[in-house]
């Protein structure tokens, strides 16, 4: 089988766009080392490291007429590959193209709230024409709430859209006790936000909420993430600190040390932080966003208010047996999901289009 991906999302540094394509490519030419995975994009991306052979960067955009990448580029990238499939990780497809097609949509956050995004125009315009005029024979999806979601916003029909869950990368597992915890300037416990910053991560309450118990919990917060242009900066005071984008083999110790990973999302397709933290031991404390629920599976605090996220703070800060019994479901949880799973799944999806099931 020969399979090429949209790997523009690589051009991210962080994030969970290029954390799909990166974790699904490198499970899929490792899982099937008798396909060929080939990365094509118009735009320069850094190519995935310790690739086995079968996964290939194609060739970009270099001609005039490549320079339209969707309409004239991609199609001749996928003839240069040979591949039999295209599957578009991120909300486009070839708008013609003789190939089969399979559309990934993570979540309706482009249509949900325009505030959420300022620079998604091009998405809520172009995504539902690829949509209504089937330039994709199926759209794949991270969760049944998404996908529940997709069904109804685009009236597609429900055998349509399939929902295959993501899962956090083997990177994420408890760090030992006792090495140095450089990687975090905290030196009193504290709580945790790993994400990009952005405002359907509703971290101004999570801020708020923070700021109202830190006298009673004596614990720091620290938010870790890349900052987008549409944020509203945080301002600073003592016990806040702001790490900016932090590389991926930091996280672990961040999560495993922080009383807990909080989380009060508006909104999410998957909410993949929050199965890494669960993957790491750290408890979680997130919202009732039904993605977000789906994926924690019963083995994390959910609250919406401020007055909610300050109470479960408060119950995590003075309860050794509550972080304990959340250490223990969230290790539990986590272990549902491996990338393998998604890989094996999303690549019998390829073999059904393909008519090798």
């Amino acid at each position: 089988m020969r399979i090429a991906l949209d790997a523009t999302p690589l051009i991210l540094t962080s994030g969970g766009l290029p954390r799909y394509v990166n974790e699904l490519s490198l499970a899929l030419a490792q899982e099937f080392p008798e396909d060929e995975y080939f990365l094509l994009s118009d735009q320069p991306f850094p190519f995935l490291r310790n690739a086995p052979p079968n996964l290939i960067r194609g060739r970009g955009a270099y001609a005039e007429l490549d320079r339209r990448w969707w309409l004239w580029g991609v199609r001749q990238a996928i003839r240069e590959s040979g591949a039999q499939l295209f599957h578009g990780t991120n909300f486009e497809v070839p708008y013609l193209s003789e190939t089969p097609a399979i559309l990934t949509i993570h979540d309706l956050s482009p249509w949900r709230n325009p505030e959420w995004h300022d620079s998604a125009g091009r998405v809520r315009r172009r995504t539902p024409w690829l949509v209504r005029f089937r330039r994709a024979r199926l759209i794949l999806t991270v969760s049944e709430a998404v996908r529940k979601e997709i069904i109804s916003h685009f009236g597609v029909r429900p055998e349509q859209v399939r929902a295959v869950p993501l899962a956090a990368s083997t990177l994420f597992r408890p760090a030992p006790a006792g090495i140095s915890r450089q990687t975090h300037p905290a030196a009193r416990p504290f709580f945790l936000f790993v994400g990009t910053l952005e405002p359907r991560k509703n971290v101004a309450a999570l801020v708020d909420a923070w700021r109202a118990t830190k006298t009673e919990t004596g614990a720091d917060l620290i938010i870790a993430g890349r900052n987008r242009t549409d944020f509203v900066p945080i301002e600073p005071c003592e016990g806040l600190n702001l790490l900016g984008e932090v590389a991926d083999e930091q996280l672990p110790r961040l999560y495993s040390d922080a009383l807990a990973f909080v989380y009060p999302t508006f909104y999410e397709g998957f909410g993949l932080p929050v199965l890494e933290a669960m993957q790491c031991g750290c408890p979680v404390i997130t919202s009732h966003d039904p993605a977000v629920m789906e994926v924690a599976g019963g083995a994390a605090i959910h609250a919406n208010s401020g007055h909610e996220l300050a109470d479960a703070m408060r119950s995590i800060a003075s309860s050794h047996s509550l972080r304990k019994d959340l250490h223990k479901a969230g290790l539990a949880r986590a272990a549902d999901f491996s990338w393998k799973d998604t890989a094996r799944a999303t690549r019998a999806i390829y073999a059904e289009l393909l008519g090798n099931a």
